[in-house]
């Protein structure tokens, strides 16, 4: 059974993968269709936890051997300056609705609030996400400004980069009237976490380093924005209640720590912050919080705490947008309790691939998890059938897809 909390089962793909990412959504949308078009596969659209299901209750009544959250992280982590809060929309944005927005609003039915991007926008950030919201806000003022001049580009050729096709025009972005936008990033450019590379030896963190700052140089080439190294935001230049700005203060990094320097804060006004430092999951009624994540035990299995049957994975764990991280984790807990704990003639064909460092924790649980018996799964059914019917889903997955796939801007724009 899989149950979502919005028509498609998409998650982040789809409204968080920036969309000129198209083909990349395509390909892990495809997946997901083939898996979840199986037969054994029973799909409930717009079922979200602790709105219109009960997270205890699908857990400890609904007969379940084991349940798998994998809710995704769609809550931005706050922007950590005293009373920032109160500027939501107000001169701040934060990066998940910013960029759900950026995704949409094409789409002649999108109905969701507007978002602006004005030139000279700060960016609190330093990893992949920022340069996706950097990204967006070039390609946005870029391609407005050409309109202007009577030049129709679009966000696709200026995703292969904003630079050419500003020469291809024989301009230059001043010539656009255009700053460009500022990520501030509190480490250094070589510490910036944008590539996956080891750094378990200072041979390879030295590579590592090298590798992330020739990717900044790239993105920076192509696509014009700044950056500001070795900042921190600390506190607010408001005026009549609107977010006008930043106090920013410099650092230094000692033994790999972020150090403020004294006395050196400065103003930086801009007419937009977008905050862009990580997600983390949606506080759901019943799910035990520590900090600002899921509380689990037994950590390689993520198992949620207080529940014997119920585990917690993918980014709703890491807190990372990659989707790569996010499979491989899901993986290695989903195939090893359903290969370990709930085989069946049902389960007869075994997963190959197993985790090495689950393995000793998996005979911890071995007692709790068992089958789901013929009488218990009939209930389970009914209720997903239930459900199903108030989404208006007939279980037809493929006719679904169809019917609720939102229009894609290439689509609009003829094929690119």
């Amino acid at each position: 059974m899989v149950f979502d909390q919005n028509a498609l089962p998409y998650g982040k793909i789809e409204d968080g993968l920036p969309k000129w990412h198209s083909k990349l959504r395509d390909k892990e949308e495809n997946r997901i269709n083939e898996k979840l078009a199986h037969p054994l596969v029973k799909y409930v659209p717009f079922a979200q936890l602790g709105k219109n299901i009960d997270f205890k209750e699908v857990v400890e009544n609904w007969g379940f051997s084991a349940v798998l959250l994998a809710t995704g992280a769609w809550k931005d982590r706050p922007l950590p300056i005293e009373g920032i809060g109160a500027y939501v929309n107000k001169g701040l944005y934060y990066q998940n609705p910013f960029i759900y927005w950026y995704n949409h609003f094409h789409e002649p039915t999108f109905t969701g609030p507007a978002y602006e991007t004005p030139d000279n926008t700060i960016i609190i950030g330093g990893g992949l996400a920022s340069l996706d919201v950097a990204k967006a806000l070039m390609f946005q003022n870029v391609e407005r400004a050409l309109k202007e001049r009577g030049y129709e580009e679009n966000m696709f050729t200026l995703d292969r980069s904003i630079a050419k096709v500003l020469d291809k025009h024989q301009l230059k972005l001043e010539d656009l009237g255009i700053k460009g936008c500022t990520i501030y990033y509190r480490r250094r450019i070589k510490d910036m976490p944008l590539s996956t590379q080891a750094t378990d030896t200072p041979a390879a963190l030295l590579k590592a380093q090298a590798i992330q700052e020739k990717i900044l140089k790239n993105y920076q080439s192509k696509y014009l924005f700044n950056i500001q190294p070795c900042n921190i935001p600390v506190g607010t230049i408001v005026e009549n209640g609107r977010l006008i700005g930043l106090q920013m203060q410099r650092t230094a990094i000692k033994n790999n720590k972020v150090i403020p320097i004294n006395n050196s804060e400065y103003e930086v006004h801009s007419p937009l912050v977008i905050s862009s430092i990580g997600s983390i999951p949606e506080p759901i009624a019943g799910i035990p919080m520590q900090w600002q994540t899921y509380q689990t035990h037994m950590n390689e299995l993520c198992r949620i705490e207080g529940y014997a049957n119920a585990f917690a994975l993918g980014n709703a764990v890491t807190g990372r947008g990659n989707i790569l991280e996010s499979l491989k984790h899901s993986r290695a807990i989903s195939t090893t309790l359903a290969d370990e704990c709930l085989s069946s003639k049902e389960l007869a064909q075994k997963i190959q691939l197993k985790e090495n460092i689950v393995s000793e924790q998996i005979q911890q649980i071995l007692p709790i998890l068992n089958p789901v018996k013929e009488a218990a799964y009939q209930a389970i059914l009914s209720k997903v059938q239930f459900l199903q019917k108030q989404a208006q889903y007939n279980g037809d997955y493929a006719a679904w897809v169809a019917q609720n796939l939102p229009i894609r801007l290439e689509s609009i724009l003829g094929g690119h």
